[in-house]
């Protein structure tokens, strides 16, 4: 990781393959929490495409400086930021649950500079209605949220990890193929607090842009039996940003939907 210095003087850090891995850019956008490394199985996946893989830890989380009241378009404009000093002119956005949200974003904000994107269970835009909150397993974080910032700090304060909100076969990939996103989860949690706690509230309030402004090729991966995001939010997705593809994985969870991965990635770059 590569401490990045920005405008207004937050350090966040960077996960880069170089410029040698490929012509062609990805940019990874974590899951809540994360510590900002790469992730073997989306190293290895890129890496087998020739892509070139980046990705930014956000604010709060693995040592990059904090942004309390930040929204989801402020993971955009560092983004912006962060590219312009990799001398990267044009990317693909791909983010799985709490990076699908500031996936959307840099595909709204930054439309001449990213490609397409794709998201795996990624909440949608906050509406306090049944429809988005019914099917999740454990909705208390972002129950504390919508409350506030110090709220949603208090509830990690007591708040335990319920096993009941993966299905068998998201157990399954963390034992096996996506063993490194458990294990990057458990790393972040040590120090993403604060980070952790930013992003439930960033997706609880106004997001800064509306999905409509995604103008881009845009995949919308989602498991028909996530307990975490429940099959909703994806559908919500798709019927907001125009021309989005909606693939609904049968049986799939929060983490084994990822099992897509290579997929949409090869989907990213078919539309260069």
């Amino acid at each position: 990781m590569t401490p990045l210095h920005l405008a207004d003087g937050r350090t966040v850090l960077v996960a880069d393959t170089g410029p040698g891995s490929g012509s062609r850019a990805v940019v990874w956008h974590h899951e809540t929490p994360h510590t900002g490394a790469h992730l073997a199985p989306v190293l290895a996946a890129a890496t087998e495409r020739g892509l070139r893989l980046v990705a930014v830890t956000r604010p709060g989380f693995g040592g990059a400086d904090p942004l309390p009241g930040r929204s989801v378009a402020d993971g955009a404009r560092d983004l912006a930021q962060v590219i312009d000093a990799l001398g990267i002119d044009r990317v693909a956005a791909i983010g799985g649950s709490g990076g699908g949200p500031h996936a959307l974003a840099a595909a709204a904000l930054l439309p001449h500079r990213v490609t397409g994107v794709a998201t795996f269970a990624s909440p949608a835009p906050f509406v306090d209605t049944p429809t988005w909150w019914d099917g999740m397993a454990d909705d208390g974080g972002l129950r504390a949220a919508a409350v506030g910032r110090e709220a949603r700090l208090a509830w990690a304060d007591t708040a335990g990890f319920d096993p009941a909100q993966f299905t068998d076969e998201d157990w399954a990939a963390l034992d096996g193929a996506w063993a490194a996103l458990g294990q990057d989860a458990q790393a972040a949690d040590e120090t993403g607090r604060v980070g952790s706690a930013d992003d439930d509230r960033a997706f609880v309030t106004d997001w800064g842009f509306a999905l409509a402004d995604v103008r881009v090729p845009t995949l919308v991966e989602q498991g028909t039996d996530d307990r975490v995001v429940p099959m909703s939010h994806g559908r919500m997705i798709a019927a907001a940003v125009p021309g989005a593809v909606l693939h609904e994985r049968p049986r799939a969870g929060h983490v084994s939907v990822l099992a897509g991965v290579p997929a949409a990635l090869d989907w990213l770059a078919a539309r260069w």
